[in-house]
């Protein structure tokens, strides 16, 4: 059944997200919050969101953004463009750094309170690239509300910085699944050990892999990293996630 764009109140203004439900009328198996990559919403998203929706899961995924505005906030540019790219990615991170641990959070109540209402119990959470990172954060500040969080092709999830996304995961109560993309600059192997002993030092059960030969990227159809395989990978660990915990 195709989602439908609704609007959610945050203490900032309002957000839009899209929505999308099981279609067989039954019992929902619970709520997944979806985070998205820079790119913003777009048909890849609503696709992946009506994916995981058809195993029975009510799929909300907000446009972070929306401070600056409305869908789309930055137009996806001409990937083949390099000079466009760069563009694109200038004015995404500026957006990017506006979203502080502080917004995060009230934001992740908003949107998980909009998401209880169509689906009872903790929630999951699912983000991808820079949407990995933000999950963490909503779901750091939100600990009884989270109980699956999972990330693909993640970047930024260690950094030198004292406020870094590795450490809120003492936070974290959920369990932790992490896909990430093979030889990514934004994820080294290092970057990875660390957040792996940083989920080992919190007690949390967590399961980290690394796709091999999957660029940063992997899951997003419409980019030049699209990796079928690994994509299909990811919806595998994903609903083998929701199983164990938020359907729970």
């Amino acid at each position: 059944m195709p989602g439908s764009t609704v609007e959610i109140q945050t203490a900032d203004g309002v957000a839009d997200a899209y929505l999308s439900t099981p279609d067989d009328g039954g019992d929902r198996r619970g709520g997944v919050l979806f985070v998205m990559d820079a790119y913003g919403l777009r048909p890849r998203i609503e696709e992946m969101a009506e994916r995981i929706a058809a195993e029975g899961y009510a799929v909300l995924a907000p446009n972070v953004f929306y401070r600056a505005g409305r869908t789309p906030v930055l137009p996806m540019p001409d990937l083949a463009d390099a000079e466009a790219r760069s563009a694109f990615f200038g004015e995404a991170r500026k957006l990017m750094a506006e979203l502080t641990p502080e917004r995060l959070a009230a934001d992740g109540a908003a949107y998980l309170d909009a998401l209880a209402g169509e689906a009872g119990g903790a929630a999951g959470v699912t983000g991808y690239c820079m949407g990995a990172r933000m999950g963490l954060r909503m779901a750091a500040a939100h600990p009884d509300r989270v109980a699956a969080l999972a990330g693909f092709h993640a970047g930024g999830l260690v950094t030198d910085d004292p406020a870094s996304p590795h450490r809120a995961v003492g936070a974290l109560r959920a369990e932790v699944y992490m896909g990430h993309a093979d030889n990514d600059g934004s994820n080294t192997p290092e970057q990875i050990a660390a957040f792996d002993a940083a989920l080992a030092a919190a007690g949390l059960t967590f399961r980290t892999e690394v796709y091999a030969g999957a660029a940063h990227g992997y899951t997003m159809a419409d980019t030049p990293a699209w990796d079928e395989a690994a994509c299909e990978r990811h919806y595998a660990a994903l609903f083998d996630l929701l199983e164990r915990t938020a359907a729970a």
